[in-house]
């Protein structure tokens, strides 16, 4: 995913995105409680991933020019590699897996496992990893890839075109080319030799990223797993005197530094009042090749192409009560279901009962439940769980699961009939014939359309719940 250009109206897609945008706005608007009282402030849940780097587009590095051929004409568009700064340190390369979606000015972005983004649902995923690995900039010797290819020799900006090309192919399945010979022959020859890998694994990951249990208790195991030599541990905030919250090993002996494999407990004190603690685990290490990473703000995924040595984080959060319902929650989004995840624990001696679009669901004492909730796509959610002793659980993010040609399959069934959804008109481009890249006016648009929304919240998702009961 990378060029930024105006989208064509398709037919039925607006009834769809009216739909979705409207119970976007109920979700964010109902929010999701217990009865129990609110706490002072939720705790945020990345529902992208537990781990890993975070970091900020900056735009087009090194890039040339392709060609996608549509029903209504070609359009060139900038194709190669994107750079990305770090939170903490290091600098990212990648590509993007979805063309025709725009990206988004100095977009946040997280590391992300494939099932969350479209790459979950793509059968030729690892097919793309291949062309990563196998092509620039981790293969820097550009004769040698020019030799490979069967072409007289690559410039940078011809070897990231090609490459880009050729994973649009699997990405997308779309029919592009680079304009540049060189550039094509690449392209052709990564398509041709590409064989599926497996996903790699987080660069920094925790698990489970939430647990619970009574004071007095040790609360875990959670489990480091990493591709850096070693990770430092921050204890909670506040934990310090013989009363705190300490992060231990299994042995009872306090932890700063950990290793992949590495186990770790919350150890409460028994006179602890409830409450809840987080622990953050940061490591420096390259983040994997072929590693997603997806943004909130609906810019296109990327993924990594090549990785400096960068800083990584994960969290995990611990709740604990003398007794009642005493809840640890997490989520993922899940795009092969068009669900997000929520995975429910209860380890109290009372049913922790909470409600998610006028369903309610019980977690049992002593089990674990995951509970799917169907979300739009495109469309950002942002809705809180509540729980006793004024435990609170935000969930917040957006789905993006599907890139615009597969959108284009799926658009010809509106469920009703209101005006389309506008286009958003990129803004001016020097070259009229080359589509505009790196950057999106769509933002404001979004909000603005997501405000109005509202009003009509409840009668289209009426028509989306007869439309999955159909």
């Amino acid at each position: 995913m990378f060029s930024s250009f105006a989208v064509p109206s398709l037919p039925g897609r607006g009834a769809v995105r009216l739909a979705a945008g409207a119970l976007a706005s109920a979700l964010a608007v109902a929010g999701v409680v217990t009865g129990a009282a609110p706490a002072a402030a939720a705790q945020d849940d990345a529902a992208r991933g537990q781990g890993g780097a975070t970091a900020t587009i900056g735009g087009l590095k090194t890039h040339g020019t392709a060609v996608i051929h549509g029903e209504d004409g070609d359009q060139q568009v900038q194709a190669g590699l994107f750079e990305m700064s770090v939170e903490g340190g290091g600098t990212l390369q990648t590509y993007c897996v979805d063309i025709q979606t725009p990206t988004q000015k100095d977009a946040k972005y997280q590391e992300t496992p494939w099932s969350s983004t479209s790459l979950g649902t793509n059968k030729d995923a690892g097919r793309v990893r291949w062309i990563l690995q196998n092509s620039y900039p981790q293969v820097n010797d550009l004769a040698a890839l020019a030799k490979k290819a069967g072409v007289r020799g690559l410039t940078e900006e011809e070897a990231a075109a090609g490459t880009q090309v050729a994973i649009w192919r699997y990405s997308d399945d779309t029919d592009v080319e680079a304009a540049d010979p060189q550039a094509e022959r690449l392209a052709d020859y990564l398509e041709k030799h590409a064989r599926g890998l497996a996903e790699p694994a987080a660069s920094l990951a925790l698990d489970p990223p939430a647990v619970s249990g009574h004071p007095g208790e040790r609360l875990g195991p959670v489990t480091v797993h990493t591709n850096s030599d070693g990770a430092t541990v921050t204890p909670p905030v506040g934990a310090a005197g013989k009363d705190a919250v300490r992060i231990v090993d299994k042995k009872g002996r306090p932890v700063t530094e950990v290793t992949d494999g590495s186990q770790v407990f919350f150890d409460v004190p028994e006179d602890a009042e409830a409450g809840t603690a987080q622990l953050s685990v940061q490591a420096s290490t390259t983040v994997p090749v072929g590693r997603a990473f997806a943004s909130d703000s609906r810019s296109q995924t990327q993924i990594l192409a090549g990785s400096s040595e960068s800083t990584v984080a994960a969290t995990a959060t611990a709740t604990w009560a003398a007794g009642g319902a005493i809840p640890a929650l997490s989520a993922q989004e899940n795009c092969a279901e068009g669900t997000l995840d929520i995975t429910a624990l209860n380890k109290g001696d009372e049913p922790f009962t909470f409600e998610i679009l006028d369903t309610e669901y019980t977690v049992a004492p002593g089990e674990t439940r995951k509970v799917p909730v169907p979300l739009p796509e495109d469309r950002p959610y942002d809705f809180t769980i509540r729980g006793p002793a004024g435990f609170e659980q935000r969930f917040s993010g957006v789905l993006d699961c599907r890139t615009q040609s597969a959108a284009l399959a799926d658009a010809t069934h509106p469920l009703s009939e209101p005006a389309p959804a506008p286009v958003v008109t990129p803004s001016p481009n020097p070259n009229p014939n080359l589509a505009e890249t790196g950057s999106s006016d769509a933002t404001p648009l979004i909000g603005g359309a997501a405000i109005g929304l509202v009003v009509i919240g409840g009668a289209v998702l009426l028509l989306v719940r007869r439309r999955n009961e159909q």
